[in-house]
This record gives structure tokens, C-alpha cells and sequence, in this order.
């Protein structure tokens, strides 16, 4: 069984050929590579948030195993007991077939009480599929351990956290997590980015309690606030001591609109 894509001809170019060539649009040549723990990147349209998911992965070497957390944006395919689906099928992608990390899955799952194998999540799930493409674009032998994320407390992200962390551990391989999320949906330009920036503060800080206390009691719509904030503890617990913000912009910089946007952030930490 492989996972078809989802959103292919809808969010990018489902033809190979143009996607490629979409990519290398977006994506800046020559810039001087770093050696990241994480990213943050957005998974809107390439229209709108592909400028700066390409700028994101452009400043970093891309190993061959990623780590992928996104939100669940269909809860109802999901059993909420077990708040993590890890993806247990290949992907066939425009590009080319992504193979599942199984050996990093299977170790993940042998030893957590969160993380569950589960494929129905990840069937219309597009906050991971958007980031595959661009991963492929740098790296020929990508393999990935895909992870649809549920609503969690932060003593459970904590846990999911040091699971994913001991994991990666035990693996003894390059691996590089990445955090699918875009930021607030919906108010004025001005609105967005003054929310934006008090959780964009937290990320910087590596400040994990601080980013999850803010976007839940300033309501900040923020969609990924989950896997955002077990990437930041887990990469803490890695050795993280750095994060750097790559670009923000919104939705209203394409589409002209200010007064309802999607805001869009890329964040390397290291």
C-alpha cells in the first residue's frame, strides 16, 4: 500500500516535470548552508507560503531521514486516545516514491504510549504532504517518519518530546525534524503579525511553555502550536541552542487582501 497524494494540482503542481520547475522558483540558489536539529515551515498553497518554505530549506542541509509533525485538520479520522499517528506506508509522490522510515518507526512505536500506527489521519492530510517535495528537491534518498498530531497537553508534549528525542538517539543518524504549521488565519495584516511575533518570540527563545501558554490564552489561531512545540522540546533535548527566523509574511503580500490573512513564518533552530 502506498499513500497517494492529496492535495497534488491543488496546493502544487501535480506533474512532475512543472513541480520541479515550480520548486526551483522558489527556492534561492547558492546560499551558505547550516546543520539544523528543526525546522518550522508553513504548508499553505507554494502560491502564498512556498516563497518561504523554500527560503527555509534552502539554509539547510537536508539529511536523509526527516521527521515530519503536522496538525491534524481532520480530527474525525482519528481515535483521540491516541493523540500521534506515525504514517506506516511509503509515499508515492510527483516525484518520486518517499520510503517510510521503518526502522525509526518501529522503534518509536515500540516504547510510547502516544504515538500509535495509524494511516486514516494522514489520508487528506496536507500539512505534511506540502513540505515532501521540497525535502525531495535536496535530498535524492529521502525517507520520512510521518506524524499527523492530535490536540495535546504540554506535560503530554513533553513526553512526546523525549520519546521522538531517544528515538532519534538510538537511531545514530542524521535526522532532522520538521514543524508544518502556519500562523494566525484570519485578522488584519496588523492584527496577524502582532500575534505572530509574541509566539514567534517564544520560538526564537526556544521557549516551548512560553509558546504554548501564549497561543492558548491569547487565542491565537496558530494551527500547528502542537507539533511547534514538541519540535522545540525535542530539539532542546538534542542539544538545541539556537533558533533563527528565515522570513514572515502573510497571505495578503499574493492575494492583495490585508484585512483577513494567513500568516507564514520559516524558523531554522540549531
Amino acid at each position: 500500500m502506498l499513500r497517494q497524494p492529496a492535495v497534488a494540482d491543488r496546493f502544487y503542481d501535480g506533474d512532475s516535470t512543472k513541480l520541479h520547475q515550480a520548486l526551483k522558483g522558489l527556492i534561492p540558489e547558492g546560499l551558505d548552508k547550516v546543520v539544523a536539529k528543526a525546522v518550522l515551515s508553513p504548508h499553505a498553497g507554494y502560491v502564498y507560503s512556498g516563497g518561504v518554505a523554500g527560503e527555509t530549506f534552502s539554509r539547510i542541509n537536508i539529511p536523509e531521514t526527516v521527521i515530519l509533525l503536522g496538525p491534524n485538520h481532520h480530527g474525525q479520522y482519528h481515535d483521540q486516545r491516541m493523540p500521534l499517528a506515525v504514517g506506516t506506508q511509503d509515499w508515492d509522490m510527483p516525484l518520486g516514491r518517499v520510503p517510510l522510515a521503518k526502522d525509526l518507526a518501529q522503534d518509536l512505536l515500540s516504547s510510547s504510549a502516544l504515538f500509535t500506527a495509524d494511516d486514516t489521519p494522514h489520508i487528506y492530510e496536507h500539512s505534511l504532504e506540502v513540505q515532501v517535495p521540497f525535502l525531495q528537491y535536496f535530498q535524492k534518498n529521502l525517507q520520512i517518519l510521518p506524524v499527523v498530531v492530535s490536540p495535546l497537553s504540554l506535560q503530554q508534549c513533553h513526553q512526546a518530546a523525549t520519546e521522538l528525542a531517544q528515538a532519534i538517539q538510538h537511531s545514530n543518524r542524521p535526522t532532522l525534524l520538521v514543524a508544518s504549521t502556519d500562523m494566525t488565519h484570519y485578522l488584519s495584516r496588523n492584527q496577524a503579525s502582532k500575534q505572530d511575533h509574541l509566539a514567534l518570540k517564544h520560538i526564537l527563545d526556544l521557549d516551548a511553555a512560553g509558546l504554548y501558554d501564549t497561543v492558548f490564552s491569547r487565542h491565537i489561531s496558530m494551527c500547528g502550536i502542537i507539533p511547534t512545540t514538541i519540535t522545540l522540546l525535542a530539539a532542546a533535548e538534542l542539544g538545541a541552542e539556537q533558533a533563527e527566523l528565515i522570513r514572515y509574511t502573510d497571505s495578503g503580500e499574493v492575494s492583495g487582501d490585508t484585512d483577513k490573512v494567513v500568516g507564514y513564518a520559516g524558523v531554522i533552530i540549531r
